[in-house]
């Protein structure tokens, strides 16, 4: 019978799989969502460009989600929680690695500043699991709102003729739906609406640098 990984095994598992999300190439258990009956798109250069930092801001979001759930998984109380908290960062490793492609199909790279955004949101994890487990499922609820509704933004911005990039930002969106709804099913609490805004004016400056950078 396999025992339950201790406090020490579960931090070196974390921080193995912290290295993976920042310097690994992706893996994705999934396909990369393709749009049905459509050929490569062909984009002039400033719908390129557009593409890509749009492309570049939600790889660095999936970035902090695997953080956020690791922190959160960390110092999880309830295997339960533990589990739904898994389950929602396999699915964002696909996440995670979708966007790594469309990056390179785009020549672009990923942002230099996603090493400073997973060490917050992985600290953010912890402290939100830490707080206990209606808490950490609170702040999962509330950024899965919140990124479901910056993907619908995306979708609207994305040009019209980036199918691939808009297939991607669609699948995504409808798992982030799923992960917020899997956070009330668990006893999410109803976070603070001052906790609300502040998580909305990091989330602006974390797109606004890494649009750019």
């Amino acid at each position: 019978m396999n025992r339950p990984l201790g406090i020490l095994d579960r931090c070196i598992v974390e921080f193995d799989r912290g290295l993976r999300t920042l310097l690994a190439p992706g893996i994705a258990a999934r396909s990369v969502p393709i749009p049905p009956n459509a050929a490569s798109s062909v984009l002039s250069k400033a719908e390129q460009v557009e593409s890509a930092r749009l492309m570049r801001v939600n790889h660095t979001g999936e970035v902090c989600a695997q953080a956020l759930y690791q922190g959160q998984a960390l110092v999880a109380r309830q295997a339960n929680i533990r589990k739904a908290l898994e389950v929602a960062a396999a699915e964002e490793r696909d996440h995670l690695a979708w966007c790594e492609h469309r990056l390179d199909a785009l020549g672009a790279s990923v942002s230099l500043l996603n090493p400073a955004w997973y060490a917050g949101s992985f600290a953010l994890g912890v402290v939100s699991g830490l707080a206990g487990d209606k808490w950490s499922m609170a702040f999962l609820v509330e950024t899965e709102r919140q990124v479901e509704h910056h993907l619908e933004g995306h979708l609207e911005r994305l040009p019209r003729e980036d199918a691939e990039s808009r297939a991607i930002v669609a699948v995504m969106r409808d798992d982030e739906a799923r992960h917020g709804q899997s956070g009330v099913e668990h006893g999410a609490a109803d976070l603070p609406e001052g906790i609300k805004q502040a998580m909305k004016a990091v989330s602006r400056l974390m797109t606004g640098s890494t649009y750019w950078v």
